[in-house]
């Protein structure tokens, strides 16, 4: 018992370093970068509060664990801007690498089904990961809106790029879809994101 103890504060602590992964993100008043947790937390109330707009119904409890779970990779991986393509060719193998050795932390029933869960948001196949990569898409897009264009203009991000990146957000839900192309059509209007 104080053996299966010890594993799991060994992985809480270490998760405490995702409070220090800065994505490109700017938080909503345009601050300072969002950190990963943040994201994470932001994510898993926007997944109370939305989930009545998915196509298929879900189960809203293992949605949160995804998005909770979601980024811890990022801990060895690092955040991976997602507009920098060059970034993104090893990625993979990078988060795959870190799974292993985040997830082996823990006794092995815990670590088993995390890593599961993690592997699934990644696949993208169920209800819940695609609700759960809907409000991942859907989350920095508005941050990004609502900082006068925040990274998009900081990394010269077209409205191109940014419909392709939101893709997913219409494969859970046309109606956070419509919601996100409206937010890109009046971006675009405002002049903070490039036609």
């Amino acid at each position: 018992m104080m053996e299966r103890l010890r594993q799991q504060i060994n992985f809480v602590m270490e998760i405490d370093k995702l409070k220090h992964i800065y994505r490109q993100n700017l938080v909503a008043d345009g601050s300072r970068r969002e950190n990963d947790v943040e994201h994470s937390w932001h994510l898993a109330v926007m997944a109370l509060l939305l989930q009545e707009y998915t196509v298929e119904p879900v189960d809203i409890t293992k949605v949160m664990k995804m998005v909770l779970l979601h980024d811890l990779v990022e801990i060895d991986a690092g955040d991976t801007f997602c507009y920098d393509a060059q970034a993104g060719l090893d990625k993979r193998e990078r988060e795959e690498a870190a799974a292993d050795r985040l997830y082996g932390l823990l006794p092995p029933d815990q670590e088993e089904e995390l890593r599961a869960l993690w592997e699934e948001f990644e696949a993208r196949e169920t209800p819940e990961a695609k609700f759960a990569a809907c409000l991942d898409r859907l989350q920095p897009l508005l941050n990004n809106y609502h900082t006068n264009g925040g990274t998009w203009r900081i990394h010269d991000v077209s409205s191109a790029q940014v419909r392709k990146r939101m893709e997913p957000v219409g494969e859970s839900s046309p109606t956070l879809a419509a919601y996100m192309e409206a937010l890109v059509e009046d971006a675009i209007a405002q002049g903070i994101l490039r036609r």
